[in-house]
């Protein structure tokens, strides 16, 4: 509800809208009056660090979650146009590399899209924190904030994303890889020493495949963002992107 004019008190209004200030200056009754803001603002919040290069193909051979990420982001982005929203995008990794305030014209919603599919990332690393504070500060009014990642960060995000689903509306597109789930990748023979460099941070080192475990798990993660407030997905890089995002805000409506 957007604010827009005070005036004079008729019977029936409702009394919590009164506008004292107004009323002792005249000496009349005078109350605020609303009008439902029936556009949305939409924030694309996206993930370009290191790990988002990371993919097995997906099921054209091709797809990483790089990719897989501009899809989302391309299909949201050309959603809001469709509907006549406004449109705004962040891109971020271990800082905030692009800030594109929300707008409303087909021009903008078009370099979002263009931003998303090629943005050359600068950092490796990922800040979820950095991004949900920045957005905090510089989103004034309600929106609906999409955030697009793999969530594999250093420090813990939960209590500032929460934060920010207390302010907005707050969806979250995890994109994964079914690699990321298994112990051991199926081409890679066990008790084998493997040298290895972390996509993030650049280290290097040796590591015994008959060692490895599982570094994901994706039900706990979306307990975690549930526990936030956050309306969350898992997205891999092997489903139809566009058939995911509809069943996800099915899903929310149903909810509602």
């Amino acid at each position: 509800m957007e604010f827009e004019e005070v005036r004079p008190y008729v019977h029936g209004d409702d009394v919590r809208h009164i506008d004292w200030n107004v009323t002792a200056r005249t000496l009349v009754t005078h109350v605020k009056e609303y009008r439902e803001e029936r556009e949305l603002t939409l924030v694309l919040a996206v993930d370009v660090s290191g790990s988002m290069d990371f993919g097995s193909g997906g099921v054209d051979g091709e797809t990483d979650k790089r990719r897989q990420l501009a899809r989302i982001g391309g299909a949201l982005a050309y959603a809001a146009t469709r509907n006549n929203d406004r449109v705004g995008l962040m891109v971020f990794s271990d800082h905030v590399e692009r800030y594109l305030p929300p707008r409303k014209s087909r021009g903008h919603a078009w370099r979002v899209i263009r931003e998303v599919y090629g943005h050359q990332a600068a950092g490796q690393k990922t800040d979820l924190v950095d991004a949900c504070e920045t957005l905090g500060r510089v989103l004034k009014r309600r929106a609906v904030i999409c955030f697009i990642s793999d969530f594999i960060a250093g420090r813990t995000w939960a209590r500032p994303l929460g934060a920010l689903a207390a302010k907005h509306q707050v969806h979250a597109f995890v994109v994964h890889d079914p690699q990321e789930a298994r112990a051991t990748p199926p081409r890679m023979p066990k008790g084998w020493l493997v040298g290895v460099r972390d996509a993030e941070s650049g280290e290097r080192g040796w590591f015994d495949t008959s060692r490895l475990r599982a570094r994901r798990d994706l039900d706990e993660l979306l307990q975690t963002l549930a526990r936030s407030r956050v309306a969350a997905s898992a997205i891999s890089t092997q489903e139809d992107p566009f058939r995911a995002l509809q069943q996800h805000f099915g899903r929310v409506g149903a909810r509602r």
